[in-house]
């Protein structure tokens, strides 16, 4: 209804992006919008009995519309106000849908503050082609410059003519290494950033025309640290601070608390975070680690990251890293919570399970006419049918041997392998918790394909 003054209650910590979303849908949809805000923090922990002695309308208000997550009698409320009361969606981002849209207000994620160094470990062991491919690699998945891990204890001929590929590819190239040579030859050739500066090289690179790393001689100690800071600034060199971040069980929580002090010490300073200690260093999927590390950064205004994808099972941290910044970025400017926003880093499981449920399935079952198989995987079983009957169970093989023996006729050759690959993708679904749709690929977030159907109609093969 034109003119409608519609109020929308939530708590604290969604305050500012449900205003994103009401001011959106009142210009779309022509209602008023008015937000009301609890003392409560997060909205899934309100209760009907406590905002009837909370909450305060005034006479314009036509409809109140709460979370989805408020428990209680609405009634009491309507009896309370004499307004209309009612259940929003339980994810604000649902709202358009909830008025009638099909589909939720677009969040950009385009922006970001972290810049991402991403090393190639070991350079001088590669070839020329190899490094290339690399940092090509580390450039689409997200990497704003490519840093060069040199050797300790050797000299690296080729370093300026490789840094020149690189640079002349369009690429930004970091050099890390103590050795002088090494590093004048890199900056020579293009090298902006020079990883790292301590006391034991920094009379010749403070001269250096070069953005700097300054860490501290030994990492627990950030006096060190303050002394080769203290040089750089008088020497006006450009640098950036890293407090040096340890593997866990080696002073990781006290390591990250010498970026807080670092930041308190130095709140004008550029910090960097050398991530690849922990995802490198650490044997557990790097993705929600990368996430974490990613908020810190964002939280503290560490302004850069060093990483790297040596490890097999943080092959692919660049790139979580660039969608973590990004999500981080949108969740610390907007106050919002990085849930339901983008998923393409939920890989393991999905962000949501929908299920057809036991009645609609046998419902399904018994008006099948055909001979061609639908499969399911709900509730911790596979469901296949067709009209010759309805199986369910949790084992693939005892399933299949079920199916067949009560087929009309053989299964071929394409429709058996077809209905080996389908369920077991299912039994996959169910033992990680994804979502099933027959034909379809399951979801493995942004390692996933471009989210095409890899398969059309394949439930149709021939018999």
């Amino acid at each position: 209804m034109t003119g409608e003054r519609i109020l929308f209650v939530t708590g604290r910590f969604a305050e500012e992006p449900l205003r994103g979303v009401v001011d959106q849908l009142a210009v779309q949809t022509g209602f008023v919008a008015d937000v009301a805000v609890t003392k409560i923090s997060v909205a899934a922990l309100l209760h009907v009995d406590w905002l009837a002695g909370q909450l305060k309308l005034d006479d314009a208000v036509d409809r109140v519309i709460l979370p989805g997550w408020c428990q209680g009698e609405l009634s009491k409320l309507e009896s309370r106000f004499g307004v209309s009361f009612e259940l929003g969606p339980k994810d604000l981002f649902d709202l358009p849908a909830h008025f009638g849209s099909e589909e939720k207000l677009p969040v950009d994620l385009s922006q970001y503050s972290i810049e991402i160094l991403a090393e190639i470990n070991h350079a001088p062991r590669l070839t020329d082609d190899e490094i290339v491919a690399l940092a090509e690699d580390y450039r689409r998945s997200g990497a704003n410059l490519i840093d060069l891990g040199c050797i300790p204890g050797e000299s690296w001929s080729r370093v300026g003519e490789v840094t020149k590929q690189l640079v002349d590819r369009g690429l930004r190239v970091s050099i890390d290494s103590f050795d002088r040579v090494e590093v004048e030859t890199a900056i020579h050739a293009g090298a902006e950033l020079v990883l790292s500066c301590n006391q034991s090289n920094i009379d010749w690179a403070s001269q250096l025309d070069v953005e700097l790393v300054a860490i501290p001689e030994v990492p627990f100690s950030l006096e060190s640290l303050e002394e080769t800071v203290q040089r750089l600034i008088e020497a006006k060199a450009c640098f950036r601070i890293d407090p040096i971040l340890e593997p866990i069980g080696f002073g990781f929580a006290a390591s990250l608390g010498r970026y807080f002090e670092a930041r308190k010490r130095w709140p004008g300073s550029n910090i960097m975070m050398g991530i690849g200690n922990l995802t490198e260093l650490t044997e557990v999927d790097a993705a929600g680690m990368n996430f974490l590390l990613a908020g810190i950064c964002e939280e503290l205004g560490i302004r850069s990251v060093l990483t790297t994808e040596v490890i097999n099972w943080a092959r692919s941290s660049v790139r979580e890293f660039d969608l973590a910044r990004r999500l981080t970025r949108h969740s610390v400017q907007n106050r919002a919570l990085p849930k339901h926003v983008d998923s393409k880093l939920v890989v393991l499981r999905d962000s949501k399970l929908r299920e057809q449920g036991q009645a609609v399935l046998e419902t399904l079952a018994g008006q099948i006419t055909d001979p061609n198989y639908r499969i399911f995987a709900e509730r911790g079983n596979i469901h296949v049918m067709n009209r010759d009957g309805y199986w369910q169970g949790t084992d693939p093989f005892e399933l299949f041997r079920r199916v067949r023996k009560n087929a009309e006729r053989p299964l071929s050759e394409g429709h058996t392998f077809y209905l080996g690959y389908e369920v077991c993708k299912a039994a996959t679904a169910l033992r990680l918790g994804k979502q099933y749709v027959q034909d379809e690929e399951l979801d493995w977030g942004f390692l996933s394909a471009d989210g095409e159907s890899y398969v059309s109609g394949r439930h149709n093969v021939e018999y």
